[in-house]
């Protein structure tokens, strides 16, 4: 999606703002999702212009974000958005896949791996159920343009094992199968850390074994209060931001 600049060509830009004050503010603008869906950059000639300020410099603050996995250059087409990087808020429930299509993105993924296993104490707690109950479980690689970029594992409430059952392993959304058999997500928790990438993570995902992931953590709940699942989601670094808009809050220690 497209989304007007706020400053426009009558914008104030301090004069030669130095790299990394450019750096910030095209960080600013790549997170908000302003060079749209093809994700590409202005000149740096023309950013130049727009900064007031010189293209060695603002070359210095590109070369900057393209470190921290937001931008790429690429052979005769200028500066890009890395492929993949989007935002997603906490505002409003998105599965995957629908954060996904509302990138302009193709949401993919394959069911690696099923398994039944006891419910522990934390799990026996939030689902609601006796402590050793089976539940069903299982290991999903997520894509994006055909490019694997998550590892979702997710545990499920008992209630619904029938259905995981059925679901077959290419099952492009469990939102969207839950929501056809009547069940519809309207709430959750998350919890985001940055983790290393485990022995399996990096074989699914085709990195390094202790490369930094995204963690999120997520108990999910049905609009009739019953918890539907509790997973855990993690992401390559360069996949995508969260944003969070803060008011009051409480902190509390790992």
């Amino acid at each position: 999606m497209d989304i007007a600049h706020p400053g426009g060509e009558d914008s104030f830009r301090p004069a030669d703002a130095g790299h990394p004050e450019v750096a910030a503010d095209l960080r600013r603008r790549i997170l908000d999702g302003e060079f749209g869906p093809v994700g590409r950059l202005p000149s740096e000639a023309a950013l130049a212009r727009e900064y007031g300020t010189t293209r060695a410099k603002v070359r210095t603050a590109l070369v900057r974000l393209a470190r921290q996995s937001l931008l790429e250059s690429r052979p005769r087409e200028g500066w890009h958005v890395r492929a993949g990087h989007r935002t997603q808020g906490f505002d409003r429930m998105l599965s995957f896949a629908q954060w996904a299509s509302a990138g302009g993105l193709e949401a993919g993924g394959l069911i690696t791996g099923r398994a039944r296993r006891p419910a522990d104490a934390r799990e026996a707690r939030v689902l609601g159920i006796r402590l050793g109950e089976p539940l069903p479980t299982f290991t999903r690689v997520r894509t994006l343009g055909g490019r694997a970029v998550m590892v979702e594992r997710s545990t499920w409430a008992p209630w619904l094992s029938a259905l995981i059952d059925a679901m077959p392993d290419d099952v492009s959304s469990t939102t969207a199968a839950l929501a056809e058999a009547g069940i519809h997500v309207a709430s959750g928790t998350h919890r985001i850390e940055a983790v290393p990438a485990s022995t399996e993570d990096a074989a699914l995902l085709g990195v390094r074994r202790s490369a930094p992931l995204l963690q999120v953590t997520r108990i999910t709940t049905a609009r009739d209060d019953r918890t539907v699942e509790l997973g855990v989601d993690r992401y390559q670094a360069d996949v995508i931001a969260f944003e969070v808009e803060a008011g009051e809050s409480t902190r509390t220690l790992a």
